[in-house]
Order: structure tokens, then C-alpha cells, then sequence
């Protein structure tokens, strides 16, 4: 008996953590459904905690450098102390809510290159070590979300690349500390003042701010710049504009403001397209109002690395 307490102490033999999602496919707002099961080791343990958290990779600056690592944004217990005995089996169901914010990963069942998200269950066990496990989660668009993109596409923009950036869009709404940015290269029509444009979607109960990049091309004598815009919509928008004008407005708007904005020290470019939104951000607005949500989970960093299989099916994007 104390050679078993030795060997679970050392993870030997120890309880076994599986988290199950009833659907891994949620969207901004909803509720992940899932239940953990618990299957006892060779000699009986003390549960201290079980929690499950949101996990994803973020693009994080440090100094002149700029590594990715993996930050935790939404965590919940799923319960509190519990005894396991010997090969007992044990089903706790949740429900984890999906913050308004939570970054796009699939867009028509195809995931967005560049996009990682996970559940990650953790067994706290007294006096042995701590259990895990890792569930692929798939975050599809709200419905103004898919029109936005859409307009996109019909506009002739090309998916490049998505990831997520640590830092906080200044004037937004913006609670996570995190944002995405999804890239595209310019479309044919706007070839001659645009390279690339990067969209951010800050997104609450009651609408979404869009937050527009423009790579403005330098011309023979002067040099490129960006250009930022920001604009409003409610969810209730969705089925009613006419998105592909709507897009291309915001576009031509956020263009032609590069002047007036050099002029008055706003859109200045955030150093090579990542890590903090300049202050220009706030100087930017146009659309309708929004109503104001609340806060939201502030996320941390997690410092041990992700294990397991699901970390090979993301194909080393956790290392």
C-alpha cells in the first residue's frame, strides 16, 4: 500500500482525466457543453480541484523580439474537493461560457491558417502530480462576422494569414487581453494605395467594432504607411446592409483619411504590423453608437507546455 502511495505520488498508477465536448463547434457568446470523467488509479486520491479552461496561441513582443506562447482567457471550476477510490468512475457535466471576444478558428468548416484553441481540463491531486487534458474547440463566426468576410471575398480580397496579438486596441471595448487580427491580400481595385488590409473584430452582446489595417503602398518618392479605421455594427445588421458596399466604403474612407491623419499625428504604424495599437486608434470612428458590455475573464499566461496528442494534430503550434 505505501509502495502504491509512492507511485501515484510520482504519477504512477494514478487517476486518469478525460474531458468530453458534447459539441467541440461553438460561436462568440455560446456555451460549451461537456462533461469530465474521472477514472480512479490503484489507490484512492484526493481531488483538490477540477477546472477547464479556454486556451490559444498568442503572438507575444518582447523587446526587439517576438515569440508565440499559449494564454489562458477564460477558466472555470468544475468542481471542488472530492475523494476517488481505487478504479472509480466519476462524470462531472459543465457548461463553459465562450466569451464574446473569442477569436474566430473556422470559417465554412475550414480552419483559418494560423488559428490554434483548446479546452484544457486540469486535475489538481493532493500530494501527487497534477493531470490534464487537451479537447480541440472550433470558434465559427457570428452571423455579421460571415457577412463581413464575405464581403471580402466578393471584394476580391485574398485570405493571407490569421493570428493573435497580446495587447489592447486603445477606444474599444476591448477586454481580452488579446486581439486577432485575420489578414488579406488587397483585392485588384485597390492595388494601387493598398498592399495589405488586417481586420479585427472586437465583439460584444450588442454589436462588433471593426477595426481596419491598410498597408498603404509608397509610392516612387515617399514611403508606405498604415492607416487605420474603426466602424461600428449591431447584430442585428446582419441580414440587412448590403455588406459588400458597406466593406468597400469603410476601405475608401480609411484611405483617404492617410492625409489629415499624418497632419494631425494620428494612424501612425505600430512598428512592423504587430503588438500594441497606436494612439491613433481612438481618432478614428464612424457608424452607428454601441451599447457598452462588461467585463470579461482576464487571461494569463500559461507556463508549462502543452502534452499530448492534440498538440501534435496542431502540428507543433504550441511549441
Amino acid at each position: 500500500m505505501v509502495f502504491k502511495k509512492m507511485l501515484s505520488a510520482f504519477g504512477v498508477g494514478g487517476p486518469s482525466v478525460d474531458t468530453v465536448l458534447a459539441n467541440p463547434n461553438t460561436r462568440p457568446g455560446l456555451i460549451l457543453d461537456g462533461q469530465v470523467n474521472l477514472v480512479g488509479g490503484d489507490a484512492a486520491s484526493n481531488i483538490e480541484q477540477i477546472t477547464v479552461a479556454l486556451v490559444t496561441r498568442v503572438e507575444i513582443e518582447g523587446g526587439d523580439t517576438e515569440y508565440a506562447g499559449i494564454m489562458e482567457f477564460q477558466r472555470m471550476a468544475v468542481s471542488g474537493p472530492l475523494q476517488l477510490a481505487p478504479k472509480q468512475q466519476v462524470s462531472i457535466p459543465f457548461q463553459l461560457p465562450v466569451p464574446w471576444e473569442t477569436p474566430i478558428t473556422d470559417v465554412y468548416g475550414q480552419r483559418l491558417h494560423g488559428m490554434t484553441m483548446g479546452l484544457r481540463t486540469e486535475l489538481a491531486i493532493a500530494r501527487a502530480v497534477d493531470k490534464s487534458d487537451l479537447d480541440q474547440v472550433n470558434v465559427h463566426p457570428l452571423p455579421v462576422h460571415e457577412r463581413i468576410l464575405e464581403a471580402f471575398q466578393r471584394l476580391g480580397f485574398r485570405f493571407k494569414v490569421a493570428d493573435l496579438e497580446r495587447g489592447h486596441i486603445r477606444g474599444t471595448q476591448q477586454t481580452l487581453p488579446f486581439y486577432q487580427e485575420i489578414e488579406f491580400f488587397a483585392a485588384p481595385q485597390y492595388a494601387q494605395t493598398i498592399t495589405e488590409v488586417e481586420l479585427t473584430f472586437v465583439t460584444t452582446p450588442h454589436g462588433v467594432e471593426v477595426v481596419l489595417e491598410c498597408d498603404k503602398r509608397g509610392g516612387f518618392l515617399s514611403a508606405g504607411h498604415d492607416v487605420f479605421g474603426r466602424y461600428q455594427v449591431s447584430h442585428a445588421d446582419a441580414d440587412r446592409l448590403d455588406w459588400t458596399a458597406v466593406v468597400d466604403g469603410w476601405l475608401r474612407e480609411t484611405t483617404s483619411r492617410y492625409g489629415s491623419l499624418r497632419a494631425s499625428g494620428f494612424g501612425v504604424p505600430h512598428g512592423h504590423g504587430h503588438g500594441h495599437r497606436g494612439p491613433g486608434m481612438g481618432g478614428v470612428v464612424a457608424g452607428a453608437a454601441l451599447g457598452v458590455v462588461g467585463g470579461m475573464i482576464a487571461g494569463e499566461m500559461i507556463e508549462d507546455a502543452i502534452e499530448g496528442d492534440f498538440a501534435e494534430d496542431w502540428g507543433g503550434d504550441f511549441e
